[in-house]
C-alpha cells in the first residue's frame, strides 16, 4: 500500500482553524512587532470567506480619500484575472527579506514584486517567469483559437494560483500553444526564485469512461483547447485540485476536476461532471472550490442533470467531492427543484463559489452558494439534500431572488454574509442564531448599483473590530474603462469610506478586468488590472 492510498481520512480540524491556517505568515523577520499576514489562496482561505482578520493598520477611521489612495503601480505583460497572492517576510537569496506580491498574467507570466515599494531595489521584479517561450514556438493562446471573446486577446494564466507556505511552492496552471496544439500544464514554482520544482511542469491530461459530447469509443478525454481553467486552485491535505469549465460554452465541454500529489505532481484523481452528456462546467467567476480540510465543495453551471435517474451527470448542482481509495467521488450533492427551468433560462447556480461557515450558536458547518437568479442556497454539507422535484425544502434554507444575479463569491464576517450582486447594490444578510437561518431582509446595503458582473467582496478587520468591506468595481471592462476600488464600513454598508473614482487622476487602478478580487494585507490593498498591479495604502 502506498503512502498516498494509506493516507488517513478524517475531519478533525475545526473550520475556524482552517481559515486561520490560510492566513498564517511565513516566519516573521527578527524585530517584527507583530506577526504579518500572508494571503496564499483565493479569497483568503480554503473556506473562501474572504476575510483578513489580522489587519491592524487600515480602519474605518483612516480609510478616506484624504488619507488613503494609490501608492504605486507595477506594469505587467498581460491582463491580471487571477487574484494577487501575498507572502510576508520572505527570504530572497541575495536580496534579504521582502514582503512579496505574486501576480499572474494572461500572457503566461508570473511576477514576484516587492509588495511595499517600486523604488530602488523594489523597482524591477524580484523575479519573473514566463511559462510561454515565443522563441521556442510556445505562445499564449489567442481568443480566436477558442472562438470566444470572454478573455481577450490572449489566454495564459486565468485561475488563481495557490501557495504552499510550508514548502515555499506556488502552483499554477498555464495554457499555451505549441506547434499548433494547445497544451495545459501544472507548474510548481519556488516562491523565492521562480524556479520549477517538484518535478514540474507536468502536462495535464485525463480520461474517464463515458459516452458524452466529444467521447470516442466509450471514453472521454480532456480537451486542452476547449477546457477553461477558470477557477482558482485548491491545496488541501497534500493534494492540489484543479478544475475547468468552457470558453463561451464552446462545445464539446464538460466540468473536470483533477487531483495532483503536491510533493511530486503525480496525478491521483480525475472526475468529470457530465460523462454521459455535456456541460456542467466549473467556473464560479474565478472562485476556487472550497475545502473543509478533507473534501471539496463547488457548483456546476449549465448542463445536463441525470443523477436522480441513475445517471452520473451533475449540471446545475452544488457538489461535495472527495478523494477516496485512489479516486475522486461524489459524496453528496444538491440540485434545485427547478433545475430544468434554471438551465433553460441560464440562471443556474455555479456563477460564484461556495462559502463554508460555522453557525454562530451551534458551530455546525454550513455552506452557501449564490446564483445568476439572485437566489441564495444554504445547505448542510453533511446532508446536502440531493434533488426534490417539488421544492427546495430539502435544504437548510433558500432565499429566492434575495439579490440581483450574482457572478462572484460572498464574504462572511461576524455572522453576516456580504453579497455583491449585478444590477443591484452591496447587501449584508445577518444569520439569526436563534432561528439558525438567515434573516430574509438585508441588515444593511450600499448605495452604488453595480452593473454586470458585480463585485466579489473581501473584508479586512482586526478580529471582530474595524471591519472594512473592499470591492473592485469592474463593470467598465466592456468599454475598456477603469476599475474602481471601493471601501465600505462593514458594520453599515451605507457608509462608503473610499472610492478611487473620487480622485481618478491620482488613484486610477488601471483598465478593468472582470471578476477581479482585491487582496488586503498588512495595511495595503492590491488590485490587478489589464496591464498592471496597483498598490493602495495610507498616504
Amino acid at each position: 500500500m502506498t503512502r498516498l492510498t494509506a493516507r488517513v481520512q478524517h475531519r478533525d480540524v475545526v473550520l475556524a482553524i482552517i481559515v486561520l491556517f490560510a492566513l498564517i505568515a511565513f516566519a516573521p523577520a527578527p524585530g517584527s512587532d507583530l506577526p504579518k499576514v500572508s494571503v496564499t489562496t483565493y479569497h483568503n482561505g480554503i473556506a473562501r470567506q474572504g476575510v483578513n482578520s489580522a489587519e491592524t493598520i487600515l480602519t474605518p477611521a483612516n480609510v478616506s480619500s484624504r488619507r488613503f489612495g494609490k501608492l504605486f503601480s507595477q506594469g505587467v505583460d498581460g491582463s491580471v484575472y487571477a487574484q494577487p497572492l501575498y507572502v510576508s517576510d520572505l527570504y530572497i537569496p541575495g536580496r534579504a527579506i521582502h514582503n512579496v506580491i505574486f501576480v499572474a498574467t494572461q500572457h503566461g507570466s508570473v511576477y514576484a514584486f516587492d509588495a511595499d515599494s517600486n523604488r530602488g531595489a523594489g523597482a524591477p521584479p524580484i523575479w519573473k517567469v514566463t511559462l510561454a517561450d515565443a522563441d521556442a514556438g510556445v505562445t499564449s493562446v489567442s481568443s480566436d483559437d477558442v472562438a470566444c471573446g470572454d478573455i481577450t486577446p490572449e489566454i495564459g494564466i486565468t485561475g488563481t494560483p495557490v501557495i504552499d507556505p510550508d514548502s515555499g511552492t506556488l502552483y499554477v496552471v498555464a495554457k499555451t500553444k505549441e506547434s499548433g496544439q494547445v497544451v495545459q500544464r501544472l507548474h510548481a514554482l519556488d516562491v523565492a526564485t521562480g524556479a520549477e520544482q517538484r518535478g514540474g511542469p507536468v502536462t495535464i491530461s485525463g480520461t474517464v469512461r463515458g459516452k458524452g459530447a466529444g467521447s470516442t469509443n466509450g471514453w472521454l478525454h480532456f480537451d486542452a483547447l476547449h477546457e477553461n481553467q477558470r477557477p482558482g486552485l485548491l491545496l488541501q491535505n497534500g493534494l492540489v485540485y484543479v478544475s475547468w469549465a468552457a470558453h463561451c460554452d464552446g462545445w464539446p465541454f464538460h466540468g473536470w476536476v483533477m487531483a495532483y500529489e503536491a510533493s511530486t505532481l503525480e496525478q491521483v484523481g480525475v472526475w468529470n461532471s457530465t460523462p454521459d452528456r455535456q456541460g456542467g462546467g466549473i467556473w464560479q467567476s474565478g472562485a476556487a472550490p472550497a475545502g473543509d480540510g478533507e473534501d471539496l465543495f463547488f457548483a456546476t453551471g449549465n448542463g445536463d442533470f441525470t443523477a436522480t435517474k441513475g445517471g452520473s451527470d451533475f449540471g446545475d448542482s452544488i457538489l461535495r467531492l472527495g478523494w477516496r481509495r485512489g479516486s475522486l467521488r461524489v459524496l453528496d450533492f444538491f440540485t434545485p427543484y427547478d433545475e430544468a427551468n434554471l438551465n433553460a433560462g441560464d440562471i443556474e447556480p455555479g456563477s460564484g463559489g461556495v462559502v463554508l461557515f460555522s453557525a454562530p450558536k451551534t458551530g455546525h458547518q454550513l455552506a452557501v452558494e449564490t446564483s445568476k437568479s439572485g437566489t441564495l442556497y444554504i445547505v448542510d454539507p453533511t446532508r446536502m439534500g440531493h434533488f426534490n422535484a417539488s421544492s427546495n425544502n430539502n435544504i437548510v434554507q433558500s432565499l429566492p431572488s434575495a439579490t440581483g444575479g450574482v457572478w462572484g463569491t460572498p464574504a462572511w464576517w461576524k455572522d453576516t454574509l456580504y453579497v455583491g450582486p449585478s444590477y443591484d447594490t452591496m447587501k449584508a444578510f445577518r444569520f439569526n442564531p436563534d432561528l439558525n437561518l438567515f434573516e430574509l431582509s438585508p441588515v444593511s446595503q450600499g448605495a452604488t448599483t453595480f452593473r454586470f458582473p458585480g463585485p466579489t467582496p473581501s473584508i479586512s478587520a482586526n478580529g471582530d473590530r474595524s471591519g472594512i468591506l473592499w470591492v473592485v468595481q469592474s463593470d467598465a471592462y466592456v468599454d475598456d474603462g477603469p476599475a474602481v476600488l471601493r471601501a465600505y464600513n462593514a458594520a453599515d454598508l451605507s457608509q462608503q469610506l473610499y472610492a478611487s473614482s473620487d480622485n481618478p487622476r491620482r488613484d486610477d487602478p488601471g483598465r478593468a478586468v472582470k471578476f477581479a478580487v482585491p487582496t488586503i494585507a498588512n495595511g495595503k490593498v492590491y488590485v490587478g488590472a489589464k496591464d498592471r498591479i496597483t498598490v493602495f495604502g495610507l498616504r
